[in-house]
């Protein structure tokens, strides 16, 4: 594995290790706000036990308006208890929204730095190979879905780097030559290999820049394709 897939996956391992933080640390603010919030609220049936208490210590409450008085404290304790179960409910309700957005806030900014840094990279390394589909049958190469046509000879060494490189290895110049000939690496020198990379990179090169910069107009010309307010000359 190349250092850069290195540094990718443990970027990726440190940015899943954020995530999975920052939505445990607002699930645990929100949990001991909501604990300390129903905590706090009076009970739903204290002003109904206050009235009781008031039937029991006040025997002297006997006339009809003494004790319609109280019944209307009683009714008005119902009332009470019921709007304080609703209001329960509400703030339940909203703390569960409260969270939601919160991660989802969380999760939108995380991918937005990643993003960027991601765009940041793209833009330093020019161009990042997504795939790579090589055609024996067409002798082609197909790169992000972009096809070059290559030769023989270079079609050999892309194959040979290709299979070495989902193996995990890295070849000389006289490895390439001996595997791409069928010798001995012993038996094959280094500048042979080099010079097909050299081929290689020559075809593919040329054939990039006629995608991606210098482009041929059908009947018109050649022009650079990219967009004019990026060009400076110093």
């Amino acid at each position: 594995m190349v250092p850069g897939d290195v540094t990718a996956a443990g970027a990726r391992r440190s940015g899943s290790r954020v995530v999975v933080f920052g939505v445990a640390a607002i699930v645990a603010i929100l949990a001991l706000a909501a604990i300390f919030l129903f905590l706090s609220l009076p009970d739903a049936g204290a002003f109904n036990a206050r009235v009781e208490r008031i039937f029991v210590e006040n025997d002297t409450l006997t006339s009809d308006a003494e004790i319609k008085l109280l019944e209307i404290l009683a009714l008005s304790g119902t009332a009470f208890s019921e709007t304080l179960v609703s209001y329960r409910m509400v703030i339940f309700v909203l703390l569960v929204f409260s969270a939601a957005l919160l991660i989802s806030a969380l999760i939108f900014l995380l991918m937005l730095v990643t993003l960027n840094r991601r765009m940041a990279q793209i833009e330093r390394s020019g161009i990042e190979v997504n795939s790579l589909l090589i055609s024996r049958a067409e002798k082609s190469v197909y790169l992000n879905n972009m096809g070059f046509k290559l030769t023989d000879a270079a079609m050999e060494t892309l194959s040979v780097l290709a299979e070495a490189r989902m193996d995990g290895d890295i070849l000389t110049g006289a490895q390439i030559e001996g595997m791409i000939s069928g010798r001995d690496s012993s038996d094959c020198d280094e500048a042979a290999g080099a010079t097909r990379i050299k081929r290689l990179r020559d075809t593919l090169g040329n054939q990039m820049v006629s995608e991606l910069l210098v482009r041929n107009i059908a009947r018109q010309g050649y022009v650079l394709a990219i967009d004019k307010d990026v060009i400076r000359v110093i």
